[in-house]
C-alpha cells in the first residue's frame, strides 16, 4: 500500500491532534516516530508544513451572514460533484460556516498532488474544525460524520 501525506496527516490526527493533552511530544520524536511506522520523509515534510499552514491562518470574521459560492476551474478539477455537493451540505447543516469552508478549499488545494475524495475531504474538515477555536458542536457533529455515527445526507 502507497503511502502519502494524507495517510500522515490522519495519523498525526488520531495519535495526537484529537487528544485532550496540551503536552505533546517534539516534532522531531514525533517525526521519528513517522518513519519508523513506514511513513516517507517528504510525506512527513509535506504532512508538518500542510499542519503548520492551517494553524497560522487567522480566524477571520464573516462581513456577510449568507453566501453563494462558485468554484473556480481549478477548484472543479480537485472538487468532484459530490464533494461540492457534501460541502454545501455542511455549510446548509450548520457544521461549515462560510469562512471554514474557504478554509477547507484552501486546505484542500494544498495538498496539490493528493486526490481528493469525499472521504478525504471528510477528515480535511475535520482538521479545519479542531484547529478552529470556538467550533466544539460543528467538530462533534463532524467527527460522527467522519466515524460513520451519523448519516451523512437524507434520504
Amino acid at each position: 500500500m502507497k503511502e502519502d501525506i494524507f495517510d500522515v496527516l490522519i495519523y498525526l490526527f488520531e495519535n495526537y491532534l484529537d487528544g485532550d493533552s496540551d503536552n505533546y511530544p517534539d516534532t522531531d520524536v514525533i517525526a521519528s516516530e513517522l518513519l519508523e511506522a513506514g511513513f516517507q520523509q517528504p510525506d512527513v515534510s509535506k504532512a508538518f508544513d500542510w499542519l503548520e499552514s492551517l494553524a497560522e491562518i487567522e480566524t477571520i470574521s464573516a462581513v456577510v451572514s449568507s453566501s453563494f459560492r462558485i468554484f473556480s476551474a481549478q477548484e472543479i478539477a480537485v472538487f468532484d460533484l459530490e464533494c461540492r455537493d457534501f460541502l454545501l451540505f455542511l455549510e446548509h447543516g450548520g457544521i461549515l460556516s462560510a469562512v471554514n469552508r474557504e478554509i477547507v478549499i484552501d486546505r484542500a488545494m494544498a495538498l496539490k498532488d493528493e486526490e481528493i475524495t469525499l472521504e478525504r475531504l471528510k477528515w480535511i474538515v475535520l482538521m479545519v474544525l479542531l484547529s478552529q477555536p470556538g467550533d466544539g458542536v460543528a467538530f462533534s457533529r463532524m467527527e460522527d460524520i467522519v466515524y460513520d455515527l451519523i448519516p451523512n445526507s437524507l434520504h
